[in-house]
């Protein structure tokens, strides 16, 4: 099976003779790092009853579990990836009347 890669992963792939091993030592402390930032923690959240019935409709639609999905949903809007629909709509009226 030949993976289909994205943009970067071409251009690393394309520059792959410039990169250099790194020492066992090293490696180790960034894998510990990326581990660290990939731990999940467990919290306790109080929701209105008709946001959580709404969630897991939603995540039921989408076929994960809801905790799955309000995680996706927190991760998104920490890394500013969550987009507000009403903006992007506001935002093609803009640009088509101008």
């Amino acid at each position: 099976m030949n993976p289909k890669l994205d943009k970067y992963e071409n251009e690393i792939e394309k520059n792959i003779s410039q990169y250099k091993p790194v020492s066992a030592k090293k490696r180790a402390l960034i894998e510990g790092i990326i581990d660290k930032a990939n731990e999940k923690k467990s919290i306790s959240l109080r929701l209105r009853s008709n946001d959580l019935e709404q969630l897991k409709r939603r995540a039921d639609i989408e076929g994960l579990p809801y905790q799955t999905l309000l995680s996706s949903i927190v991760h998104k809007f920490v890394t500013d990836q969550l987009v507000d629909k009403r903006s992007i709509v506001k935002s093609m009226e803009i640009l088509r009347t101008s």
